[in-house]
């Protein structure tokens, strides 16, 4: 369990925690892995789901400011130095 313990305090980069569920995804389809193994995977890849929708989640949230910034409608919310 000494893995698992790792990866909880030292995130993965966005792409790396991909790769990562996917090769738990397809650890468990084969259906070759042991109750006790299949139930950590499956612990495992949710909080990396997790991870992934939350870092999405903010790159959509920045991508609208910018997006707003740049035709000006919202550009009162978020002011730049005038300079």
């Amino acid at each position: 369990m000494g893995m698992a313990d790792e990866t909880e305090t030292a995130p993965l980069s966005f792409e790396d925690a991909l790769k990562r569920l996917e090769t738990i995804v397809q650890q468990l389809e084969r259906g070759d892995v042991p109750l006790d193994k299949s139930i950590s995977l499956y612990q495992e890849g949710e909080s990396l789901r997790r991870q992934c929708q939350e870092r999405l989640d903010a790159a959509e949230a920045r991508i609208q400011q910018i997006t707003a910034s740049a035709d000006g409608s919202a550009a009162r919310t978020a002011p730049y130095p005038s300079e």
